[in-house]
């Protein structure tokens, strides 16, 4: 799969994009049909998490990128299944809550896969168009 230098300008400024998005996939759900209420904020975070160990590892491939953010997004989604004082001391946090989680769901593997493949798909076909002296760099 692709390997270039990702621009790390691009990628941080998509990765903004993408947290406005989620946050806003959260406080405006009651207004947008159920299903994207419910499952667009997972599929966000995980391209996020695309996103930013793109932004970490700018050489890497894309297939490597993707595959460390899926087995960081299913790590995180399996550490819900654990639950002790201290892990839930930082779940009660807002910040610690929006990373972690709280309930394991096997929906939310699936918006994660979703979130994933948007990323991959968002940098073999749109990434690819910017000239390469565009996208290296940063």
């Amino acid at each position: 799969m692709m390997k270039k230098d990702r621009s790390r300008i691009i990628y941080l400024f998509l990765v903004f994009i993408v947290i406005i998005l989620g946050l806003g996939s959260r406080k405006y759900a009651g207004v947008m049909p159920s299903w994207v209420g419910e499952y667009a904020g997972d599929a966000l975070w995980a391209l996020m998490v695309f996103l930013g160990i793109g932004f970490i590892f700018k050489t890497w491939t894309t297939l490597k990128t993707a595959l460390a953010a899926i087995v960081f997004s299913y790590i995180i989604e399996i550490s819900q299944l654990y639950h002790a004082p201290w892990i839930d001391s930082i779940r009660a946090t807002r910040l610690g809550g929006l990373i972690l989680g709280f309930v394991f769901l096997w929906s939310d593997l699936v918006c994660y896969t979703i979130g994933i493949l948007i990323g991959v798909i968002l940098e073999l076909f749109i990434l690819r168009v910017f000239d390469s002296t565009e996208i290296t760099g940063g």
